[in-house]
């Protein structure tokens, strides 16, 4: 499942917008059943539902990444 989670990164990172990365991941689901069949698994695993799976990890993901930032920039402010 590590694959997956990389390749919602992926998306992310490269789209840098949740709607515009949400649609390119579905789009890649309708062409790919077996895509579409670890995308059912890991929202299965993780209590997601299919629609709002991914939204709601990239939210997270991108919570984490500012949170990052952040702890990075109250190192700057201490010096």
């Amino acid at each position: 499942m590590n694959n997956i989670t990389e390749l919602f990164e992926s998306l992310l990172d490269s789209f840098r917008s949740i709607d515009l990365a949400n649609r390119e991941l579905h789009r890649m689901i309708a062409e790919d059943a077996e895509l579409n069949n670890e995308y059912t698994d890991w929202c299965i695993e993780n209590g997601y539902t299919e629609r709002y799976g991914f939204i709601e990890f990239a939210e997270i993901y991108i919570e984490n990444q500012n949170s990052i930032w952040d702890s990075l920039t109250d190192y700057d402010d201490q010096e």
